[in-house]
């Protein structure tokens, strides 16, 4: 069956082909631009190794995706195939993911694969499943050797993202939204509206999935897309959503100009310390409170693998700003902050020993 043919989640299919439709364009269009492009022929599509994955649900975002992929792929000289992750947390969730697995095979995409997941709780439901995941699409990306997981995170998402962020008081990187693009991970319909996957499906004659989790007000992103958006809309007027997507785009250009500025920087104003690293008091005092906690955070993160709150990074910053004498701050991870003469230094052993560093 062509990879555009159209298909129902039931298997049966529509006598004809759909046409090209404005929705089904727009998300081809984005799909387009996300692939690698080769000469577009049998010979080279024979030829390379590329594989390009779709995380497919089965809901309206994730099966436009997979339609869209399943045409675009072979025309940049690419295989396609899905991972469909069983999370085993809704009645019937095999049935759901062997359905959308037979749509993906008949969309043409191959290999597809259904990765079921045990979702623990650990840090929350949403987190919990989360993780599992991309545990999941990271082992199926290593076994298949796929160069691209394609997800189906749409502009609509982008800006309830955003929102939560707001409201928790995350600070810009998470402000920033969801990047379009993070190693192996690409979003290609993060300027596609929720509507028009929709309707590309129906354009298509493709059934989605309705997760009734997507409906369910005991999860804040649902209370934010079925409540707080559409108040926003009504009382400041249309192209909310879209603004909470430029501003994330925004804050993602200031947040790659920081980490750069950072990456440049750092090498010069650190030394090792026993059992973790030190940082030079001057160079922190010399430089505004924005560049110098994100310079704190970059450093615990990168040495440690931990995340520190906006409140835990204010008082290591207060070992440079405000020091009066003040004894250790313990952080995330069993790391402690102690100022130790010029230098903060950030260990997990207590040392406050800076060792001798060549720059």
């Amino acid at each position: 069956m062509p990879p555009d043919q159209p298909m129902d989640v039931s298997g049966a299919s529509p006598a004809r082909r759909p046409r090209l439709t404005p929705p089904i364009a727009d998300v081809r269009r984005a799909v387009r631009a996300v692939l690698p492009q080769h000469p577009s022929s049998q010979a080279a599509l024979a030829a390379t190794e590329g594989i390009v994955l779709v995380a497919l649900s089965g809901g309206a975002d994730s099966l436009a995706l997979a339609a869209a992929t399943a045409f675009e792929a072979p025309r940049a000289g690419l295989r396609a195939g899905a991972v469909i992750v069983d999370h085993g947390l809704q009645q019937g969730s095999a049935d759901v993911a062997a359905s959308a697995a037979a749509t993906a095979r008949e969309l043409g995409l191959d290999p597809v694969v259904v990765r079921r997941v045990e979702v623990t709780g650990e840090g929350g439901p949403e987190a919990s499943a989360r993780d599992a995941r991309y545990a999941a699409l990271d082992a199926v990306a290593a076994e298949t050797g796929a160069t691209l997981v394609l997800l189906g995170h749409t502009l609509d998402d982008q800006a309830e993202t955003v929102l939560l962020g707001l409201a928790r008081g995350s600070g810009a990187a998470s402000l920033a939204g969801m990047p379009s693009r993070a190693g192996r991970y690409v979003r290609p319909l993060l300027g596609i509206r929720r509507a028009t996957t929709r309707q590309a499906c129906l354009d298509a004659g493709l059934t989605p999935w309705e997760d009734p989790h997507n409906t369910d007000p005991a999860y804040a992103r649902v209370r934010v897309r079925e409540r707080v958006l559409p108040v926003l809309e009504a009382e400041l007027g249309p192209g909310i959503a879209e603004a909470l997507a430029r501003t994330a785009e925004q804050l993602r250009e200031d947040d790659a100009a920081f980490s750069e500025q950072i990456d440049e920087f750092i090498e010069e104003i650190c030394d090792p310390a026993e059992a973790g690293i030190a940082i030079s008091v001057g160079a922190l005092a010399a430089n505004p409170a924005a560049l110098r906690q994100r310079i704190i955070r970059h450093v615990v993160g990168s040495e440690f693998g931990v995340s520190l709150t906006r409140g835990q990074t204010l008082e290591v910053a207060r070992l440079v700003t405000d020091w009066h004498g003040q004894g250790p701050i313990d952080l995330p991870g069993g790391v402690l902050a102690t100022r130790a003469g010029t230098h903060v230094v950030l260990s997990t052993s207590g040392s406050t020993e800076v060792l001798p560093h060549d720059h």
